[in-house]
């Protein structure tokens, strides 16, 4: 019985270190100007990536062939830049204005 819960811990170590490092990685990414926090115009910078990697067309709107799937409503980029602000304030649990990476790897609320 030790031996396999030994076993499993070993074996979960690697997923663990990956998945530090990983984060680490994206708050590093996200911190732009390395102050060890990541402030709101940081965070929607960032993740405004992924809108601009999905407007194939370059108009501003992810039309639905342009979202997961393939369907659903059309949205602008002011729309998803709102949507990661609220985000952003439901993460920064301590209302700080800024997040720090266990904010950042916590689920919001």
């Amino acid at each position: 019985m030790r031996i396999t819960a030994a076993l499993l811990v070993l074996g979960l170590l690697p997923v663990a270190a990956l998945a530090q490092s990983t984060a680490t990685g994206l708050f590093q990414a996200m911190d732009t100007n390395g102050d060890g926090r990541i402030s709101e115009a940081e965070y929607v910078a960032y993740m405004s990536q992924g809108f601009y990697r999905r407007d194939l067309n370059h108009d501003g709107v992810l039309e639905p062939e342009e979202l997961p799937g393939g369907h659903g409503k059309p949205i602008t980029l002011k729309e998803w830049q709102d949507n990661l602000r609220r985000e952003f304030h439901k993460l920064d649990r301590n209302h700080d204005g800024y997040l720090s990476p266990q904010e950042l790897m916590q689920p919001p609320r």
